[in-house]
């Protein structure tokens, strides 16, 4: 009875140490995904700041604040 629980003790504990070394990123997929956001800050930023997204953007929000409650 004692050696069935030591070896699935043993079975746990070996899968888990398995699971461990796998989980999280490393170094190359972490810079990947650094680049992709900044790449993606810099495409929304230009958008934004395009002449007519923001005369949109500022004619949505003059219309907002004058807005009758």
């Amino acid at each position: 009875m004692v050696q069935m629980v030591r070896v699935r003790l043993r079975a746990l504990v070996c899968g888990m140490r398995a699971a461990r070394r796998d989980a999280g990123m490393v170094t190359s997929e972490y810079a990947t995904g650094i680049v992709a956001a900044v790449a993606f800050a810099v495409v929304l930023y230009k958008v934004v700041t395009s002449g007519a997204v923001s005369s949109e953007l500022q004619s949505i929000v003059k219309e907002a604040l004058n807005a009758r409650m």
